[in-house]
C-alpha cells in the first residue's frame, strides 16, 4: 500500500477516498485483506475514530465486506457497488476517467430520458402533461446562452420523469442532475446541438399531451443522443 499524506481537515474523508482509489485501481485488489484499522492509524498518523469511519464508509460503499471472524476482506466493486460510487470512479485511475464516465452518464441519460418519455406520454396526468407543455413553451422563449437553456431543460425533464411515474428513474434523475454522476460536469457546449433544438422540446411536449408514448419516447431518445458522438470525439475515442 502506498503511503499518502493526509491533511487534517476531514480527515476520514480523506482517508476513505486514499482506500476507496487504492481499491477501484486494484492496489488492492479483490479478495485481499485491507489492513487493520491500527495499522492504517500509524500507516496515515491518523486516530483510530477516523479509520473506523472511513472504513464504514467503505463497507456502505459495498467495496469491503467484514466475513465471519472479523476479517475485513475488499470486494469485486463491479459486483457490489452502486451509482453513488460514480464520483470515485472518476477520480481513479485504471482507464477510469471522467471523459469517459461522462458519456457513460450520456448514454444512461438518453436511455432513461427516452423510457421516462413513453411512460409520461402514457401515464401523466391532465395537470402533468399541461405543465410539461407550459414548460417547453418557456424553454423556446429561452435565450441562446447555453448555461441558461441547461437549466431550463433540467426543469423540463424533471416535469417529464416525474410524469412517468418511475421512482427509480427519478432517483436516478436526481443524481445525473446534481449528484454523483452529474451531467453538468460535461463541458456545456457539447450539448449545443441538443439544447438548441427548441423545436424537438415543442415537438416532445405535443407527443406526451397528444399520448403518443411511442413518437415521445424516439423523439426523445433522438433528442439526447446527440450530446453522446460529440463526448466522444472530443475524448479521443472512435465514434
Amino acid at each position: 500500500m502506498h503511503q499518502r499524506s493526509i491533511r487534517r481537515e476531514s480527515v476520514s474523508d480523506q482517508l476513505y477516498a486514499v482506500l476507496r482509489d487504492q481499491i477501484l485501481d486494484g492496489s488492492l485488489p479483490t479478495g485481499s485483506p485491507l489492513t487493520a484499522e491500527r495499522d492504517l492509524a500509524a500507516e496515515f498518523g491518523v486516530n483510530r475514530h477516523a479509520v473506523r469511519e472511513a472504513v464504514k464508509r467503505l463497507q456502505q460503499a459495498r467495496l469491503i465486506e467484514v466475513s465471519h471472524g472479523g476479517r475485513t476482506v475488499v470486494l469485486d466493486w463491479r459486483h457490489t457497488a452502486g451509482l453513488d460510487l460514480a464520483v470515485g470512479i472518476a477520480r481513479a485511475g485504471d482507464g477510469l476517467g471522467l471523459p469517459g464516465l461522462v458519456r457513460d452518464a450520456m448514454e444512461m441519460r438518453a436511455c432513461i430520458g427516452a423510457d421516462a418519455a413513453r411512460l409520461c406520454a402514457a401515464r401523466c396526468s391532465r395537470r402533468q402533461a399541461e405543465a410539461v407543455v407550459e414548460a417547453a413553451g418557456r424553454y423556446a422563449s429561452t435565450g441562446p446562452d447555453l448555461a441558461v437553456l441547461g437549466a431550463a431543460d433540467i426543469a423540463w425533464w424533471r416535469l417529464i420523469v416525474e410524469g412517468s411515474g418511475n421512482l427509480a428513474y427519478l432517483l436516478a434523475f436526481n443524481s445525473l442532475v446534481g449528484g454523483t454522476l452529474e451531467v453538468a460536469d460535461g463541458p456545456i457546449d457539447l450539448r449545443a446541438a441538443e439544447l438548441l433544438d427548441i423545436d424537438a422540446h415543442l415537438r416532445l411536449a405535443a407527443h406526451i399531451a397528444a399520448r403518443e408514448p411511442g413518437d415521445a419516447e424516439r423523439l426523445a431518445r433522438d433528442l439526447l443522443s446527440r450530446s453522446v458522438p460529440a463526448l466522444v470525439e472530443r475524448a479521443g475515442e472512435p465514434t
